[in-house]
């Protein structure tokens, strides 16, 4: 199996920090000290291209680089046309016409102006920078926009929220390319988390309320070591010493989303990781990630990724077989 070469096409004046975070994130995906990504940045032509920091980039690529992606992600970007009146310029038209048709397509930030300007969005969910949201959904009606998530996963075609959210989908595509060994040992390398509780509202300005009840991070915490037991909303308000209303209020504010919610998607994930490096049996592998049953776990597995433990398994066996390593193996030191 070839590596999976990305393509990063910087749409002047891209947004520089954007524009680093698939090279960063993709870099750091290996298997047995084998490299499992080939990321290139490219521009719309051999021009420098003007970076939003206030420099320009020298790109050791031109358009031509799109012309055998694998998966394409635009930036977010300042360019006047698609965010101002859904314009596109002929020179991004003619480079984002070089995808081939089989090519994955992601945006980050207002990357998704970019898309949604080339059509590429019609009809589908999506989201970009909370900021710009109004914006987007008056230029681009037929988008079915969602401005509270940290990214969409439509298939052939995903979209993240503002500039720190590209991390988010990039450690997401990593994940579901290659499981969550993998997307995790890469976001230890690059010492962000591997995944981020909630939607991008809950970084949306607005009024401080009852501040003195103090946060649920460290319930939270204590909950992520106890996933296996029978955790519910009344013990988990009581190891933060709150009422469960002024708990299920505050945890709504923090993470975006109810208490219940937010621990199923966590114990979801144990589940993937436990079938990725360990040879329990599914049963074993429910009970652990606090699940219950294997008739749970396969519901939860479908309506998550939409697999069942062991075809999850089976996949993410034979890609270690190809490596040449088991998953438990480290990655190889840089």
């Amino acid at each position: 199996m070839g590596v999976h070469r990305v393509v990063v096409l910087a749409v002047g004046e891209v947004v520089g920090y954007d524009m680093q975070i698939p090279p960063q994130i993709f870099a750091c995906a290996e298997q047995g000290g084998r490299p499992l990504y080939d990321v290139r940045v490219c521009g719309v032509d051999d021009r420098p291209v003007r970076v939003s920091s206030g420099y320009s980039a020298l790109l050791d690529h031109g358009p031509e680089a799109l012309d055998d992606a694998d998966t394409v992600i635009v930036p977010g970007t300042r360019l006047p046309g698609p965010r101002r009146d859904g314009s596109l310029p002929d020179d991004v038209t003619t480079a984002l016409a070089r995808i081939p048709a089989s090519a994955r397509v992601m945006s980050i930030c207002t990357g998704a102006f970019v898309l949604a300007a080339a059509g590429l969005l019609n009809g589908r969910p999506a989201t970009t920078h909370w900021a710009h949201a109004d914006r987007l959904r008056t230029l681009y009606p037929e988008v079915c926009l969602d401005e509270n998530v940290l990214f969409v996963d439509d298939g052939d075609v995903l979209t993240s929220a503002g500039l720190a959210a590209g991390v988010d989908l990039c450690l997401h595509v990593v994940r579901s390319d290659h499981g969550s060994d993998v997307a995790n040992r890469a976001a230890r390398y690059c010492v962000v988390p591997p995944w981020r509780d909630g939607g991008q509202s809950q970084y949306i300005d607005r009024p401080f309320t009852d501040a003195v009840t103090g946060s649920t991070a460290p319930t939270r915490a204590w909950a992520l070591e106890r996933l296996g037991e029978p955790l519910d909303l009344a013990a988990l308000a009581a190891h933060a010493r709150m009422s469960m209303r002024t708990f299920n209020r505050r945890f709504r504010d923090e993470t975006g989303l109810p208490p219940h919610t937010w621990l199923t998607r966590q114990r979801v994930l144990h589940a993937r990781h436990l079938l990725e490096v360990t040879d329990l049996p599914v049963d074993r592998v429910a009970a652990e990630s606090g699940l219950g049953t294997a008739a749970s776990l396969r519901k939860h597995l479908r309506t998550a990724i939409g697999v069942s433990p062991l075809a999850y398994r089976r996949t993410f066996a034979a890609q270690a077989d190809a490596a040449g390593t088991h998953p438990d193996e480290p990655a190889h030191t840089r």
